[in-house]
């Protein structure tokens, strides 16, 4: 997969893309990521990629021309390009949205910064706005990290087991069930029984029902859109009878 990322400040990237499962991603040549500078694509001697809006107000708004041919540049070069403007008023980033992200051959992770960019960017080259949150950051650099971060893991061959990403949550429209390792004992503290039984049936069920216990209690909302089975019902019943006990 191909991924460009338009910014004002592409030093911000060079940590967050330079270890760990995107750093050996990118040394397989399973993930190629580009930093672009906006201000290479500007037409006067300063680079200037603002100016200050019309009809006046606070701070600057990101001029058009250094965008729009930053991005002609780039599909000069590439037959299939979706550019995804990084902004608070787009859709909410999930997981479905990383995974149809990552079906895509060549993705364009566009940052805003100031008060924003020329809305004749968003109208004429943008094919996705993204929002990470209801919360306004200073600009679309982090946004687009975690975007990279996410939708990197769909891609076959970067994580180390192809089921990791299937297992992640809110891939299932649960939250994910809590993991142990060794040792079975730690400061007193026992693993559950039924993941050292060797039964495989009864681990699944066990996992799956602490993912229904633990998006019951934390986010109750997803239940409301999840096609639960009739296992998972059965179990939800179980759990809420269990947890009135408690009260």
């Amino acid at each position: 997969m191909n991924i460009d990322i338009l910014t004002l400040f592409p030093e911000m990237f060079q940590g967050p893309l330079d270890y760990s499962i995107i750093k050996r991603a990118r040394d397989k040549g399973i993930l190629n990521i580009d930093l672009i500078n906006i201000r290479d694509f500007a037409s006067d001697k300063h680079r200037t990629a603002d100016d200050i809006p019309y009809g006046g107000g606070a701070g600057m708004v990101m001029r058009p021309g250094p965008v729009f041919e930053a991005v002609e540049h780039i599909r000069n070069n590439s037959v299939s390009v979706k550019v995804v403007l990084m902004c608070p008023t787009g859709t909410p980033f999930n997981q479905d949205l990383a995974r149809e992200l990552s079906a895509e051959e060549h993705i364009v992770l566009l940052c805003g910064h100031y008060e924003g960019l020329d809305e004749r960017v968003r109208e004429n080259i943008v094919d996705y706005e993204i929002s990470v949150g209801d919360f306004v950051l200073t600009g679309g650099e982090l946004p687009a990290m975690m975007v990279v971060d996410s939708v990197s893991r769909f891609i076959p061959g970067v994580l180390g087991g192809e089921k990791s990403a299937l297992e992640d949550s809110f891939c299932d429209g649960l939250l994910e069930y809590p993991h142990y390792t060794r040792p079975a004992v730690f400061k007193g503290l026992e693993i559950p029984g039924v993941l050292a039984s060797g039964h495989h049936e009864k681990i699944r069920k066990w996992r799956r029902k602490q993912s229904l216990i633990r998006t019951l209690v934390r986010r109750p909302d997803l239940l409301l859109t999840e096609s639960l089975t009739a296992e998972d019902r059965t179990l939800l019943s179980e759990i809420k009878r269990e947890l009135d006990k408690l009260v």
